[in-house]
């Protein structure tokens, strides 16, 4: 069952390439709309130097205000938590916050931070703050009240039911939110290096489309895809490894099976 789970999705992606490749061969479409599989290669091959160049400060913004938004997201998410009041006052800005496309407050931003590397991290941060936020919020919530009744009565203050029980309860959704926006985190800082700068796969993307070099344009999505996915997988990694309880059981369940 897991190889098929691997296999199958691999094998579309091939029978999509060759299909790529043979519409881009026979001239259906024109090279500069979509090129070929085989020219977009051609630009990892020959273009090592100028990838990495765009690629350094995207992911030094991307990691950066996804750090900062871990920070901030798990502040907020624990000041909910302890007070009602502080809840009712935030939540409603953090629905708020999501509403607003971040290309409607680039002149803000573009004011406020110059076109330095600044407003980049922060545009990151208005990504990936509300997930992770609202993620540990909830997961804080769904703490039943039996299980804090008891651990009470047991003589547990409340440092050690937040400790023992919420934390622990807490992490799935935790995680959950933080998968969304390690993915997040990239298309943020691409945005934000759409306002302007010298550096970035942003910069690199919007240079590529003045001189329709569509090639390149189809490189930087590939590489863009790439490091999502990276940064997705390092934290399900992490998910996997800290939380291994979380999938014990399904592994208990799974064990007969493989006798």
């Amino acid at each position: 069952m897991k190889s098929r789970q691997i296999i199958l999705p691999l094998l579309f992606f091939v029978v999509l390439v060759l299909l790529w490749q043979f519409i881009s061969t026979k001239g259906v479409i024109a090279f500069w709309v979509v090129p070929s599989p085989q020219q977009v290669i051609q630009v990892f091959i020959n273009y090592p130097g100028l990838i990495w160049h765009h690629l350094k400060p995207t992911l030094i913004e991307a990691i950066s205000g996804l750090l900062i938004s871990i920070v901030l997201g798990s502040i907020t998410a624990i000041a909910m938590n302890l007070s009602r009041l502080i809840k009712q006052i935030i939540y409603p800005y953090l629905i708020i916050s999501q509403t607003v496309p971040i290309i409607a407050v680039a002149p803000l931003l573009i004011i406020w931070f110059g076109y330095g590397i600044s407003a980049k991290i922060f545009a990151v941060v208005l990504m990936c703050f509300f997930p992770i936020a609202l993620g540990l919020y909830d997961g804080f919530r769904s703490v039943s009240i039996d299980q804090i009744r008891l651990l009470t009565s047991m003589g547990a203050t409340p440092y050690k039911i937040f400790r023992l029980l919420k934390i622990p309860s807490a992490l799935p959704n935790f995680f959950t939110g933080l998968k969304l926006s390690a993915t997040y985190s990239v298309m943020g800082a691409v945005i934000g290096e759409w306002l302007g700068g010298t550096s970035g796969l942003g910069i690199y993307m919007t240079r590529a489309t003045n001189v329709h070099q569509t090639a390149h344009i189809f490189a930087v999505i590939i590489v863009f895809v790439a490091v999502s996915l990276a940064l997705f997988g390092i934290v399900a990694l992490l998910d996997r490894i800290l939380l291994k309880w979380k999938y014990h059981p399904i592994d208990e369940y799974l064990e007969p099976e493989k006798k």
